[in-house]
Order: structure tokens, then C-alpha cells, then sequence
């Protein structure tokens, strides 16, 4: 059988649950995700690493789960946006103040937007608003909500800055 076509096992952590994946050795981390392991916020956008949808962050970084093999994860730490809910369901800081700053238009971006905002303050606390503009300059939001994202990262992070600053 070509080495192809036969499965291998990856270890990795998945929203703090340890976990045993079969998987081809092409399989991207966004299907296995969505499919074997039922976690669909995250999006398929256009599944070539252009747009951010598919952000999920490994080992505290931000990744394009489109354009990540799963066998590139053996061992890492992958938090989807399904990850970031608290222990009694509270929503994480930076979905709050994606909700409080109007972040979400059509939502489709959202669960990306907020996997890269997560990378960044837990790399940066306190960024500047041109920090996050950069950090969030993969992340493709076809309504052009990006004030409102852009805002809610400042929040998020505590920021004294104006927020109404574009």
C-alpha cells in the first residue's frame, strides 16, 4: 500500500483533552478538526491559507488550520475557538469584547479574528493599535468590520487608547 494512502496516529492536545487521531498523512488540520473531531467554529474559507477563517492556534500561535497537515501537530497544543469557553460556559475575554465593540457583522471571520486576537495578547498583552492591525492582517472579513475587530483587541486588552481611533 502507498505510503499515501495508509493512515498514521498523532498525538496532540486538543482543547485541553489529550487525543489519539488515525489520519492520512495529507489530511489538513481543519478537516480532521471538523470531521473527526466534531469541532466545527472553525471555517473553511477559501482553503488555501489566504483568508484566516481557519485559525486555530498551536501551541499559543497563530495557524491556518487549511494549509497545516495534522501530522505537523504531533504532540502540540491546539486550542479552537470552541476551546476558549470557561468551565461554566462564560465566553473568553476576547469573545466579550468582540461582542461589546460590535465585532461580528456576518460572523463568518469571527472565529478566526478572535484566534488571532487570543495569540496575540497571550504573546503581547499590551499591543499598540498598529500591533494589532498587523497581527490581524491575515484575517480576511468580507462585511470590512475590521474597525470594530480592531477595537475589540484594545478592549481586550485593556488598552487606554482612544478606540474610536482608526
Amino acid at each position: 500500500m502507498p505510503e499515501a494512502l495508509r493512515k498514521i496516529r498523532v498525538q496532540c492536545v486538543i482543547n485541553g483533552k489529550s487525543v489519539s487521531l488515525e489520519v492520512y498523512p495529507m489530511a489538513r488540520l481543519l478537516d480532521v478538526l471538523r470531521e473527526q473531531a466534531g469541532l466545527t467554529g472553525t471555517k473553511e474559507g477559501c482553503g488555501e491559507g489566504e483568508c484566516g477563517a481557519c485559525t486555530v492556534t498551536i501551541d499559543d500561535v497563530a495557524h491556518y488550520s487549511c494549509s497545516t497537515l495534522t501530522h505537523s501537530v504531533r504532540n502540540a497544543k491546539i486550542v479552537t475557538i470552541e476551546g476558549l469557553e470557561g468551565p461554566n460556559g462564560e465566553l473568553h475575554p476576547v469573545q466579550q469584547a468582540m461582542i461589546d465593540e460590535l465585532g461580528p457583522q456576518c460572523g463568518f471571520c469571527t472565529p478566526g479574528q478572535i484566534m488571532s486576537t487570543v495569540a496575540l495578547l497571550k504573546a503581547n498583552p499590551k499591543p499598540t493599535r498598529d500591533e494589532a492591525r498587523h497581527a490581524l492582517s491575515g484575517n480576511l472579513c468580507r462585511c470590512g468590520a475590521y474597525d470594530n475587530y480592531l477595537n475589540a483587541v484594545m478592549r481586550a486588552a485593556g488598552s487606554d487608547e482612544n478606540l474610536s481611533r482608526a
